[in-house]
């Protein structure tokens, strides 16, 4: 694996252990940062497997284009389309005033960065 694929992986397993440990907080959730998270792990690890591949990519949260740039040499990632776009929106959505997640767009959010995460770990060979 190039260095900074390794890179990009840290950067999302960093994102993903920080959802995973929001979600086991019981009391005072902060459901817009498990959101935040999710998205920010799926797209990290889209670019960790386009920087995989020398694909180019620019300084973009949306996870639908990224996808899009991969299909080519992970054409089963279609399956991720949906999951993917309802991710990109907690880029930015919910870190500002005026919208907030709640438990069900939370608990939705933690399972498609979860799914889409065992694909992107898989098609770069680590562990699942």
């Amino acid at each position: 694996m190039k260095q900074m694929t390794a890179e990009w992986v840290a950067k999302a397993e960093g994102d993903f252990a920080v959802m995973e440990r929001e979600c086991l907080v019981t009391e005072d959730l902060n459901y817009d940062g498990i959101c935040f998270h999710a998205q920010q792990c799926a797209e990290k690890y889209l670019k960790a497997r386009l920087c995989e591949a020398d694909i180019a990519f620019g300084k973009i949260h949306d996870l639908v284009a990224l996808v899009d740039q991969i299909l080519d040499i992970e054409p089963e990632w279609e399956a991720f389309r949906e999951d993917l776009a309802y991710l990109s929106d907690f880029a930015v959505t919910f870190r500002y005033p005026g919208e907030s997640a709640d438990a069900d767009a939370a608990t939705d959010a933690h399972a498609r960065c979860r799914r889409f995460r065992s694909a992107a770990r898989d098609a770069l060979g680590l562990e699942i």
